[in-house]
Order: structure tokens, then sequence, then C-alpha cells
């Protein structure tokens, strides 16, 4: 028999158990007769613990006859017990009972996916108790979330009934009595367990009750006091917040942001210890209650944290990145440590520029003279030199196209020295002013696109980049075509060469990639490491196996895009979001995998916009206000943006989309689907709803001479005029072949030896590297012939053809919206000049 213990004082009643609970103990009487003819003796070993480790509170939110039928019958969830209440007019009984629904020793289903102080999965190591609560919530009449985020509900929690406390304060004694392993931070709620799905038991629950009746954890007023005046004055950084957060229990990854996750857990925390206090925020009186606690139950804990929170009061030494002001931004004699003993690589660089192009500067520190040669000539300079003077000189008399040398020699006197800046190239439009055989091909061009707009084609713009300069850039057709609903406007708008346009997917090379770049370059990224390096939160699953690199040649394993925005999705209605935090919370932590990492190379727009959230962690800023700070207002590129009819912009000035919003004609249905012509809106549907038009692998728009100039940028090895972004070889190691697939570079694809024909033409070099957009643009960098040329097209503002299931966009069929035809006139019209 089992000890006697509180429950012998209580008779617990439930239906149609009387039978079932007779087989039962006729099942035990037999096990137990059989076990006793076994020669077993009982040897005893110190190496055991209780499986028993935590104690969990819930609600169940609904009444008592219920909570018996979800908990007991068809639910497909149990609790240990269930306590009703006594005001409760489902409960029949005129005395309160404790319901026991699951023997201790065997598992009920009443946790679920949870974690506690490094267990997860907790219905294995824990008893729980159901208490019959009922929160009053109201939904919003507008079921849409919240700009937040959240659900727009109001709860109302009423106090728990007093009658039901004293019961459960006591079969809660005589548990802990019976599972000595559980210690006072191990009686938890449902809140606590499972932050960011459940408020039970809610803010009502009387946990310090619970602590003066001995069961859990409460902190002393006189230690949340005395970490209240430190954190008056110097507040803990909320990464460790996070890690004292993990530290007490919870299950939360330091990240170093206040993320939603944090949020939650917080939100969790106030509601168990400061219920006065619920805002979700790691105020001062928070992280005091929080300290204390650790004082108090977990000092050693603690006394590691503190020397952290010691640590992180001094002043950080910030190692600040100075950018380069061109392409050589040096100090000449070299300081000693650059030096090599080979005396002839020393005081030597190599610079591009182009034939009668090009200027540097010097800046004297304290030299009186100084040598200067650029491709072997000397510079005549100031002489004497005054120190502390600046000085600039025109190169193009000296300079070539492609690899110019600078050398310098005999600064003098000796010690003294100068510093040298030699920018990128810029742009030189000389697109009217081709002749010839250049003239005639670019003839044929014309000739082509013009050919496919009288036949139906929208419109496209152009433009070609040869040594620095402008060679082409047109215009052709319309801008706008239709009208809402399908109707040929009757004064279609033209196509101008300023024409703003949706790049679609060249967005992960001309915002993504150049700002991974660039962070490669500060030293803030190493795409060789794990993305939970980055973001701590990306784990289980097999996620912390995975490199940036592998996400950059789409090798991580993932389908190529989750279709967030409609509840018609492969992976079912859990991952239909329409909001974007939602949306990067199931990208970090609930997307699967549909094959292996680098079994089957998938290419994915999850991939980019895993990476666009690692630029906004690393930054700190959201995605588009980093690239257009960092890298388009530096370029002085205004129509580089996303979102842009958020930012001045008027939808005149866009290229249109689809004709009937993303509908594909009215053959497409989800919850705000857009059916109107589209003009300054990102067209991709995960971008625009589940992204806020935000993401990192669509949503730019540009036009053909600011892609241009980062299509230079890329020519000229990370720079443009006095603005460095990456080292030349980090522009290598992005756009070097993969050791599986040589059409991919990191993230760039590449040419490949004429293995993308469709996209590079016949003609373009092996080292050719570029990418393409859904919306009908093509970009294409040729190093090896300093060529660059970028075609946008509005390819889908076009009616669309076929069945409901089989069905294409007309402007597809033509070859202009199919690139390489168009890539390859460009070719031979540059190549045969």
């Amino acid at each position: 028999m089992k000890p006697e213990s509180f429950f012998s004082r209580y008779l617990l009643r439930l239906d149609n158990t009387t039978k079932t609970l007779g087989v039962l103990i006729a099942i035990c009487l037999l096990f137990v007769t059989s076990c006793s003819s076994l020669p077993i003796e009982d040897l005893p070993s110190k190496n055991y613990s209780k499986r028993i480790k935590f104690l969990v509170m819930h609600y169940t939110a609904i009444n008592y006859q219920r909570s018996v039928e979800e908990l007991v019958n068809e639910g497909g969830v149990s609790s240990h017990y269930l306590l009703p209440e006594k005001h409760d007019n489902s409960y029949a009984e005129s005395d309160l009972k404790i319901y026991r629904l699951v023997d201790e020793q065997d598992r009920a289903w009443h946790a679920g996916s949870s974690y506690w102080q490094g267990r997860r999965d907790l219905n294995d190591q824990s008893i729980g108790i159901e208490i019959v609560n009922i929160p009053e919530c109201k939904r919003s009449e507008n079921t849409a979330l919240t700009k937040d985020g959240s659900d727009s509900v109001n709860c109302l929690y009423p106090d728990y009934d007093p009658e039901q406390i004293q019961l459960l304060i006591k079969l809660s004694q005589d548990i802990l009595a019976r599972n000595p392993d559980i210690g006072p931070t191990q009686v938890v709620g449902h809140a606590d367990i499972a932050p960011s799905r459940k408020p039970d038991p809610g803010p009502r629950f009387p946990w310090h009750q619970l602590y003066k009746a001995g069961i859990g954890a409460w902190y002393e007023k006189s230690d949340v006091d005395e970490y209240w005046q430190i954190f008056q004055l110097d507040m803990p950084n909320i990464g460790l917040v996070q890690k004292a957060l993990n530290r007490y229990g919870y299950g939360i990854t330091e990240t170093g942001i206040l993320d939603s996750a944090t949020i939650d857990t917080l939100t969790a925390f106030q509601m168990h210890f400061l219920p006065w206090n619920i805002n979700g925020k790691a105020d001062t009186k928070t992280i005091a209650t929080l300290f204390a606690l650790l004082k108090k139950y977990k000092p050693k804990t603690l006394e590691i944290l503190w020397r952290r929170y010691q640590v992180e009061l001094e002043p950080a030494v910030e190692i600040v990145y100075r950018a380069k002001r061109g392409q050589i931004d040096q100090q000449f004699p070299e300081p000693e440590e650059n030096r090599s003993s080979r005396e002839l690589v020393n005081d030597r660089a190599l610079f591009k520029s182009y034939q009668g192009r090009g200027e540097i500067i010097i800046q004297n520190i304290d030299a009186s003279s100084a040598d200067i040669f650029i491709n072997g000539e000397k510079l005549s300079i100031a002489s004497p030199m005054v120190a502390g003077n600046r000085y600039q000189y025109s190169l193009k008399r000296r300079t070539k196209n492609g690899n110019n040398t600078l050398r310098v020699e005999n600064v003098m006197p000796e010690g003294a020295s100068i510093n040298i800046v030699i920018p990128y190239p810029e742009l030189v439009d000389q697109s009217s002013q081709s002749k010839g055989k250049m003239a005639k091909g670019f003839a044929l061009v014309d000739q082509q696109i013009t050919q496919d707009i009288e036949q139906g084609f929208p419109g496209a713009a152009l433009l070609v980049l040869k040594d620095g300069k402008i060679i082409k850039h047109q215009a052709y057709g319309y801008a706008r075509k239709f009208a809402d609903g399908g109707e040929v406007l009757a004064q279609p708008a033209a196509m101008q060469t300023d024409t703003i346009f949706d790049i679609a997917s060249n967005t992960k090379m001309f915002a993504t990639n150049f700002a991974l770049m660039t962070l490669v370059n500060q030293g803030k990224l190493d795409v060789t490491k794990p993305l939970s390096y980055y973001l701590p939160e990306y784990q289980n699953g097999g996620r912390d196996s995975r490199l940036v690199k592998d996400f950059l040649t789409h090798t991580a394993g993932y389908a190529p895009q989750v279709r967030f925005f409609t509840k018609d999705n492969n992976l079912g209605e859990s991952f239909y979001s329409q909001n974007d935090k939602k949306t990067k919370k199931l990208i970090l932590n609930n997307v699967p995998f549909t094959v292996g990492r680098h079994t089957k190379r998938m290419y994915s727009d999850t991939d980019f916009m895993l990476l666009g959230m690692l630029i906004e962690r690393l930054t700190g800023q959201a995605l588009d206000a980093y690239v257009e700070q960092h890298i388009y207002q530096k370029l002085n590129l205004t129509n580089t943006l996303f979102n842009p009819l958020e930012k001045g912009k008027y939808k005149q000035q866009f290229a249109a989309t689809e004709v009937h919003g993303t509908t594909r004609g009215g053959r497409v249905e989800f919850d705000n689907v857009r059916k109107y012509v589209l003009q300054g809106e990102v067209h991709d549907e995960k971008a625009f709803h589940s992204f806020d038009g935000v993401a990192g692998h669509a949503g730019l728009f540009s036009t053909t001479f600011e892609i241009g100039v980062l299509m230079q940028t890329l020519l000229n090895g990370g720079g443009y005029g006095d603005k460095h972004f990456f080292n030349k070889s980090i522009l290598d190691q992005f756009t070097k072949p993969d050791d599986g697939d040589g059409t991919f570079g990191l993230g760039w694809r590449r040419n490949n030896n004429g293995a993308l024909k469709w996209h590079f033409g016949p003609y373009a070099s092996s080292s050719a590297y570029g990418h393409t957009g859904w919306t009908g643009t093509v970009t294409v960098i040729d190093p090896e012939h300093d060529l660059a040329i970028v075609l946008l097209t509005n390819t889908r503002h076009s009616l669309i053809e076929g069945d409901d299931k089989h069905y294409s966009f007309k402007g597809k069929q033509f070859e202009t919206g199919k690139y390489g035809s168009i890539i390859s006139l460009i070719y031979e019209a540059v190549l045969n000049n």
C-alpha cells in the first residue's frame, strides 16, 4: 500500500470510474503476486534521483464541467490534479474536492513545449495542477493583428477562490513532502515554462501566499531595495538581463536586444513576482527583483553575473572602423610594422583608372619633399612642400585603362611622412556619343526591344557601362499601359531613363550582399561562422550547424519559399503571418528544412530573409535604414529605396508591375490581396505582407543609372569616388565559384563558362556575375571586359494567358523578357567595336 497521505482524507470521485478502478486493482494484485514469486532481493544504490523535479500551476480558463471534458474525456490534454472553485455553476458538489486525474508516477499531458532550468518538455518531470479560474477576454472587432504583432485581446482576471487556494496549499505541501527534489524555484506557472504561449496562472495567482505556506520562491524586500538603488544609477545591459533570466530558469537566449521572446519572458516573470508592474520592460524594479531572487536561491550564479555587471560598467574600448577615402588611402613611407624585408615591394600600390582620368591628393604630414611616380613617370609637385598642407593634382596625362602603378620614394627629411589618397573612378556619361560599329550594334538592340514593344511587350530601360563610361542609356515603351481593372489606358505613361523599378531578387545583391560585403570588410562578420553565432536564438533542429555561407550558396536546406502571406501555404495555418515580427520569429525557430545541409542546392528566398535579419542584428538598424544611410546616401543615390512611397516618391515615378495586383488575373485569393495595378509597391507578396516591405530577398527599388553606379562600384573593386565599402579581396571571395556548383558564388549568380546562357548570353567571360529579378530585371557585371549591363523591364505588367492552373504572363513570351537575347546583342555591339 502507498504511505498515508493528504489524499486519504479526501474521496476522489469521478463518474464511471469505479469499475475501471477495480480492474486496475486486480491488475496490480496480479502483478505483485507474479513479482513475489521471483527471487528478487533489494540492494539499494545511492546513485539515483527522483523523477519529479517540478510542480506546475495552471488555470483552466474554462469552467469545471468543460475542464472535465477537456482533461478527462476528449481534449487530448490532462493534468495530475484538478481543483474546482466554489462559485462555479457547473460544479454540483457542496464542498470543494480535489480530483486526481493522473497518478503522480504517470506522465500527464499538461506542459506541452516547455523549458525550465535546462530541461525541456517538462511533462516527463513534473506534476501539473489545473485550477478552475476563468479570465474574461474580449477580442477586438478588428481581428487583424495590431502593429506590434500582439493579438487584439483585452483580458480581465478574477481573484482566485480563497477556499480553493487553501486546498491548493495543502495539496502542494503534500506533493512537496513526497517529492523532495522540487525546490522553491521549481514551483512554477505555465507562463514561466512557456512564456510565449501561455499566460496562466495569471497575474491574480497568489504566489506570495503560497510562499508564506512554504511553497515556491519569493525575494527578500531588503535585497530588492539594495539592487534597485544600484540599478537606478547603472542598469545592466539587456544581454546580462537575458542571461540572468536564463540562469534563474527561463528558456531565453541571450541576443543583446529586447526582442519579442524577451518581452514575453519579462511579462511572465512580472506576473509571477511583480503582478502590480506588468509591462514587459526591463525596468529597475523588475531587474532588482530578479537579482534579489538569484542572491537568495542561486548565490554562486549571482557572483558570476555580478562580476560581469561590474566589468560591463567600465567604458568599453571601442575599435572604430576608419573607412578609406578612396582606393588608396595610405601613409608613405609605410610604417615599419607593415614593411617587408623585400625592399622593392615597399611603398608601392596598384590602383584602377581610365585613360585621361583620375587625381591624386597628398596630405603632407611633415615632409619637405617626396618623389611620386605614376606608371613610372615622376609627378611634378610642390617643392618645397609645407607641413600640414594638402595638395591635389590631376593624373589625366599619366593614367591608362585598367591597373596603374604608384611608387613613392625619397620622402624627406628622414622620418617624415605623407598620406596619399587616390579616389575610385566615377561614371562618365557618353551614351550620346556612340558612333560607328558600336552605334550600329546598339541599333540592333533598339530594334529588338522596339519590335517586342510593338507586339505587346510593356517597356524597358537599359544602361551599359564600358571602361567607366555609360555608352548606352535608353528607355523603351511604357511605364504603365493598363488601368485598374485591366483596361488599356487611352494615354499610356511613357518609360523614362529615370523611371524607378521594383528590382525584385536583385535586392539580394544590391542591398543584402552589398551590406554583407561591407560588414565583412569592417570585421563584423565572418561568413564561415554559424549563423547562430550572430543570431543565438537560431538553434535546434540542426540550425546551429548552418554557416552563414550556406545561406549565401543556397545549401542550408530550405525550400524555395514559404508563402507566409496566405493561410493556404504548404506548412499550414500556423505559418500564416502578415506581420513582420511574427514572420521573423517563425523563420528563426519554426520554418523546417526540407533537405539536409549541403545535400541539395535549392535557391531559396528564406535564405536571404535570414541574411537580412543578420544584417539588422549586426548593425542595430532596420535593413532599409542601414543600406540607405551607409551605402546609397554615401553614393548620392536618391531613388534606391525600400518602401519608396513612404519616403517622398510618387506612383507616377515607377514602372508598374502586375495588372490585377497579385491575383494573377483573378486566379489567386488570400486575405488582404491587392487587386489594383501595382506601382511603387513591392510586388513580392512575402516582402509586402509578411515583412512590411523590407526584406533581404526583395523590396528594393532603383533606376538604371543608380544600379549603374553600384555596378561601377563593383567593377572598381569595392568603392566609388572617395567612398570605400569593401576590399577587392572580399569581392573576390563573394564572386568566386562555389565548390559544389560554379554558377553560384556567395549570393551572386555566375556565368561559369557559359553555364547560364539564358542570363549572361554566349559571350560573357567566365568571371561574369550578376542576378535576375522576377519582375523582369537582369544585371551583368563582367570584370574581364570592364563591362556592366542593367536591363530593367516591367515584364509582369502584361495580361495573363492560360487556365486557372497553367498560366503565364504574356510579357515573358518576348525576347526582351527572357534577358539572354538582349544581353547577347549588347555584347556583340561592344566586342565587335
